[in-house]
């Protein structure tokens, strides 16, 4: 089992899950951040610290699309292990339905 970020991280990118993942797996595009599933040790202390519930385990339904999601953006964007600020307008985007297709990029995110 792995764990995957989901479209709820679009446009918040809150980074409390960076600092407790003791592998470092967590990649960072521009608007929301991403777990590598090769990477993962399915230790499960990220998900409780999402904000936006948008970590999620890979053995719920629907989720093999955002596992290959997860693993084609980790492969391109710089690793963070570093808490940042989220984006400005995350409170009024947190649990907005079509997150992917409003607002997603894949420009990478500076990393840390």
């Amino acid at each position: 089992m792995t764990y995957v970020v989901t479209d709820n991280c679009i446009a918040c990118k809150y980074t409390d899950c960076v600092e407790v993942c003791p592998v470092d797996c967590f990649y960072e595009g521009e608007n929301m951040l991403v777990i590598h599933p090769d990477e993962c040790i399915d230790c499960g202390v990220c998900e409780p610290e999402c904000p936006a519930d948008a970590i999620r385990p890979d053995t719920e339904p629907e989720m093999e699309t955002w596992v290959e999601f997860n693993r084609k953006y980790s492969e391109k964007w710089p690793v963070i292990t570093v808490r940042k600020d989220p984006m400005p307008e995350a409170e009024e985007r947190d649990g907005e339905a079509g997150k992917l297709e409003k607002y997603f990029t894949e420009n990478p995110g500076e990393g840390s």
